[in-house]
């Protein structure tokens, strides 16, 4: 055989293998690569998706993040003002009190000075009367000068 033959043989395999390729083998593979690039495709756009998503997620959770940041802050606020308001309260409601023990005690204290001025009255009279009784040598009858002693209490 001579060269022209064997390469006319090859170019007809050649030709057979090239039909038989686009054939059986090219469409599956074809197939096979858009399925794929189509999936790559459907990837991308649901990690684009995604990627949206979470930059959404990110805002909402920053804006609430925020916004209880604010509500907190309001609320110590509050809290900080009734804790004053209670002191303030406290303070006063302690001041009244001490206001009122200390009137008590004015009160209390005066009627022991009243009572012991009575106590002290009815000592000095007794003495009174007994240094007269001394003086006159006699007794006198705290009965029938009862009228006497009580304006001598009155004048001590």
């Amino acid at each position: 055989m001579s060269i022209n033959g064997t390469l006319i043989a090859a170019m007809i395999v050649f030709a057979l293998l090239v039909l038989f390729t686009m054939k059986f083998v090219w469409p599956p593979l074809a197939t096979a690569l858009d399925e794929r690039a189509a999936k790559i495709a459907d990837g991308l756009a649901a990690a684009d998706k995604a990627k949206s998503e979470l930059s959404n997620a990110n805002k909402r959770v920053e804006d609430e993040l925020a916004k209880s940041r604010t509500e907190t802050a309001t609320r110590l606020a509050d809290a900080e003002r009734r804790g004053q308001a209670i002191v303030e309260e406290a303070k006063v409601k302690a001041t009244d009190e001490g206001n009122k023990i200390i009137a008590a005690a004015k009160v209390e204290a005066e009627q022991q000075t009243v009572k012991a001025r009575e106590t002290l009255r009815e000592q000095v009279a007794a003495l009174a009367v007994k240094g007269a009784e001394q003086i006159l040598r006699k007794e006198v009858n705290a009965g029938v000068h009862a009228d006497l002693l009580g304006r001598l209490k009155t004048e001590l």
